[in-house]
């Protein structure tokens, strides 16, 4: 007797359960289950198909290794965080925040050495010419798409055939084949993986644009993240001129690239000595240190602020901008049994200059110290800089890359290196650099 099972799927995400229910466990959305019937049957039917199946398989010793073609776009500082530029028959993904700059970057992608298919569900054919304008952008071979619908630019591109095919955005297109509403995860994986089928098919690349969601993560399922060949995204604060270019995934080259960008009127323009633009040229105040961090391959210097309060309520705050709250409270907690610091207290705020939101380890000392400067109400010595990890005992742990982070401090003139117990021999000629085991070693080094 053959059996007949029932499960019920959502049509917005994808998940499954047994039995109905008016919201779905997974994604919250109402009324969205759906019945789907299937009996034993279809599964040996399905099994049976698969065993005759013809497979060509591929002797992977004998083929040979190929040079990766990639295209030279009309922005220098996105082909370096690239590796040189978009490789053909690639999807890449670019996120960011609202109004961070997303449509600038893209617009700014483009050049006149290659075919182009630029198609957008947001904005019209006049805005995207005038913005275009205004930057400068030669548009020699350019096609413009204003359609949602994932067929008809699928159509489009196969008429056109593209050396580049601009989608933006990824939450505005839908296919027929999908029955939910457009920017949905189910909409936004199926839309993804068609885009990778035809640019596998046509040897074209792909560059699509994604919202960012409220936790500051790229929109739609994780799973996107994977689909796609390169994951770029565009940080900092919208309110200020500064951006960072960086790549989170690539499968044809490192990581290690990212990019100090400046919005100006004619588009973005690289910054050439990034650490500069970080530091205030006011004297350091009390609670304020310097510090370092690594950006892919990149050293950047910044400077890290610390406010100390008496709490007016019965439960202290701790604030972060830029910095990771529950490190901070790890942190807190050091300090409180390491160091005999009693914030009970107190409120603490944290503020991480630059808009960016920084989760190297080696902020840690730098946090530490500048907790001690605002709670004693003592300064930090001048001309000092600090990076390292704290661990939960109280000491002092090395960090990756600390030989580059000296020279660069040493290049920017700073006279007192704070760093955890460092075994490499580094060139520090009128340097006093300070080797650090305990956190309760901070103090001696306020003023």
């Amino acid at each position: 007797m053959i059996k007949i099972k029932t499960i019920y799927s959502c049509s917005k995400c994808g998940a499954q359960t047994p039995k109905w229910e008016g919201r779905c466990p997974e994604c919250g959305g109402w009324g969205t289950l759906e019945k789907e019937a299937f009996s034993d049957l279809d599964k040996k039917e399905k099994q049976n198909q698969l065993q005759d199946l013809k497979v060509d398989f591929i002797d992977l010793e004998k083929v040979k290794k190929s040079d990766t073609q990639r295209l030279k776009t009309g922005c220098s500082s996105f082909n370096i965080a690239i590796n040189g530029g978009i490789v053909r028959a690639s999807l890449v993904l670019i996120g960011g925040n609202p109004g961070i700059g997303k449509s600038t970057l893209i617009s700014q992608v483009v050049s006149d050495q290659f075919k182009i298919l630029y198609v957008s569900g947001e904005e019209t054919a006049s805005s995207v010419k005038s913005r275009m304008d205004r930057l400068g952008v030669k548009i020699k071979d350019l096609k413009f798409l204003a359609e949602n619908n994932l067929e008809k630019i699928l159509s489009g591109a196969m008429k056109v055939k593209p050396d580049l095919l601009i989608v933006d955005s990824i939450q505005t297109v839908y296919t027929v084949e999908i029955d939910s509403d457009a920017g949905g995860v189910s909409q936004v994986r199926a839309c993804t993986v068609k885009l990778m089928e035809i640019a596998r098919k046509l040897d074209m690349a792909v560059l699509i644009v994604s919202h960012v969601n409220k936790a500051g993560d790229l929109a739609g399922p994780k799973a996107l993240e994977h689909l796609v060949d390169c994951v770029i995204n565009l940080e900092g604060d919208r309110l200020n001129r500064y951006r960072m270019l960086r790549v989170i995934k690539n499968r044809y080259g490192s990581t290690d690239n990212s990019e100090v960008l400046e919005m100006t009127s004619k588009g973005f323009k690289k910054v050439l000595n990034p650490s500069n633009i970080y530091l205030s040229n006011s004297n350091i105040d009390k609670g304020t240190v310097i510090t370092s961090i690594m950006d892919g391959s990149q050293v950047l210097m910044l400077e890290l602020q610390a406010l100390v309060n008496k709490t007016n309520f019965g439960y202290p705050k701790r604030t972060t901008s830029g910095f990771d709250q529950k490190r901070l409270e790890l942190l807190l907690a050091v300090l409180s049994k390491k160091a005999g610091l009693k914030l009970g207290a107190y409120d603490v705020y944290i503020n991480l200059t630059g808009g960016f939101q920084v989760k190297d380890r080696s902020l840690d000392l730098s946090v530490c110290l500048a907790i001690m400067s605002a709670y004693h109400d003592k300064q930090v010595k001048e001309n000092t800089i600090v990076f390292g990890e704290v661990g939960l005992t109280g000491e002092i742990r090395s960090i990756p890359k600390t030989k580059e982070r000296i020279k660069e401090a040493i290049a920017l003139g700073f006279k007192n290196i704070i760093i955890p117990k460092f075994d490499k021999k580094v060139d520090v000629k009128g340097v006093n650099l300070i080797e650090v085991e305990k956190i309760k070693d901070l103090e001696k080094y306020l003023g």
